[in-house]
């Protein structure tokens, strides 16, 4: 099964908690290749998929920062009409929940977090989208 790991990081909602993340991982030259951020009125959370994630956490940590690795789906989709809904009908008919989405829009790539990667995994690519893993997110070959 091939799965990508994403960087959960839990933040204060003040100004310049992202900037420092942010700035820790470049100065430490960790690409960031996506991210999402989500907030309440008291915390962030902040989901990024990076090149070398379990350098990237260990850099954090040290920094003082709380975070998390979990494993999340990466799908390859075509810009059309219609597709998310066929990947979240193909997960919904199997009682898979959807945890959380967000989209590297540019790359074509959907990252998902499911309750049961394996299941979700055969069903997807048994359907005929491509899944990648962490390394090949990075690939020059999944640009287009």
């Amino acid at each position: 099964m091939k799965t990508a790991k994403q960087l959960s990081v839990f933040l204060e909602n003040k100004p310049g908690h992202a900037y420092n993340i942010c700035k820790t991982l470049g100065d430490a030259g960790i690409n960031i290749f996506t991210l999402s951020l989500a907030d309440t009125n008291q915390f962030g959370l902040l989901r990024l998929i990076v090149e070398k994630p379990e350098a990237a956490g260990e850099i954090l940590k040290k920094a003082g920062v709380i975070v998390n690795i979990t494993e999340v789906l990466a799908v390859k989709i075509d810009n059309r009409p219609g597709v998310l809904a066929t990947i979240y009908e193909l997960l919904s008919k199997e009682n898979i929940n959807l945890e959380y989405a967000y989209a590297f829009a540019m790359r074509r790539i959907f990252l998902l977090r499911v309750s049961d990667n394996e299941k979700a995994f055969q069903i997807l690519s048994g359907n005929g989208f491509s899944l990648l893993s962490h390394e090949e997110l990075f690939s020059n070959e999944n640009e287009n």
